[in-house]
């Protein structure tokens, strides 16, 4: 019977699955999860963009990582966010578990957010975080009409969000329209299209992506719009992780005025 109980726990050992320790971090947006879920020192390898976990090496950007780093400090997870910057062939010489952090939408953010729980032991501070999240949209107003917003990425060349970028589905929640110039995440155009598209609000970003930019209300034909302009910061609004919610707070208290 005690050779019976001994297979059996061993059995169950083998079984469950081994928590993620070590992580390398490349998708950046997810660095603000990956805190909220209090694993800021289980994060051994970050991109040179993140000035979170200090502690971290830096191994290069998301789109430029450093494989032979990320390899010596023997993660057992890889958060990337995309297949495209960091390959299955990379991810096998590595020899961690890899996995997509790339949101598009809230409620991606809080699956993901789930996943990410899971695989590190937080399923309760995951479940915690999930509830916080959705309580904050408790609140939300409805606007007295739906505006129709355009987010710029950059001006230079123009580009901005498309229907799968996590910005268009915070404009949805706030109770706006994102201006439909396709589905891609980031769509590139030309001022004209702008004009015909007559907006009531137009977002810009300022930060990595928009260095700088000049004044929308100061361009050229675009003195032709009647339009009401916010300028924002870039990594407050781009990054798809809590902070999407409460910028669904801030745009929905700005709709609601109007």
């Amino acid at each position: 019977m005690f050779k019976y109980l001994i297979l059996l726990a061993t059995f169950l050992f083998l079984a469950e699955p081994a928590l993620a320790r070590r992580i390398v971090l490349l998708a950046p947006a997810a660095g603000d999860i990956l805190l909220q879920l209090g694993l800021e020192d289980q994060v051994v390898g970050k991109t040179r963009s993140l000035e979170e976990f200090p502690q971290a090496k830096k191994i290069g950007s998301h789109i430029k990582p450093n494989v032979e780093l990320i390899k010596g400090l023997e993660p057992d997870l890889l958060i990337i966010s995309s297949n495209r910057f960091f390959s299955e062939q990379m991810a096998e010489t590595v020899g961690a578990e890899t996995i997509v952090y790339n949101p598009k939408t809230l409620a991606e953010i809080l699956q993901q957010t789930d996943k990410l729980a899971k695989l590190t032991g937080r399923e309760t501070q995951g479940a915690a975080l999930a509830q916080r999240l959705r309580q904050q949209l408790h609140g939300l107003q409805k606007p007295p009409q739906k505006p129709r917003v355009i987010y710029e990425i950059s001006s230079l060349p123009l580009s901005v969000a498309g229907q799968n970028n996590i910005i268009s589905d915070i404009i949805r929640a706030a109770g706006g329209v994102p201006v439909d110039f396709g589905k891609r995440k980031i769509i590139k155009l030309n001022t004209e299209a702008v004009i015909i598209s007559k907006p009531d609000l137009y977002i810009y970003q300022v930060g990595p992506m928009n260095q700088n930019p000049t004044p929308p209300k100061d361009r050229g034909n675009y003195r032709m719009l009647k339009v009401q302009y916010l300028k924002v910061d870039q990594l407050e609004w781009s990054r798809a992780n809590s902070q999407s919610f409460a910028r669904v707070l801030e745009l929905n208290k700005l709709l609601a005025q109007d």
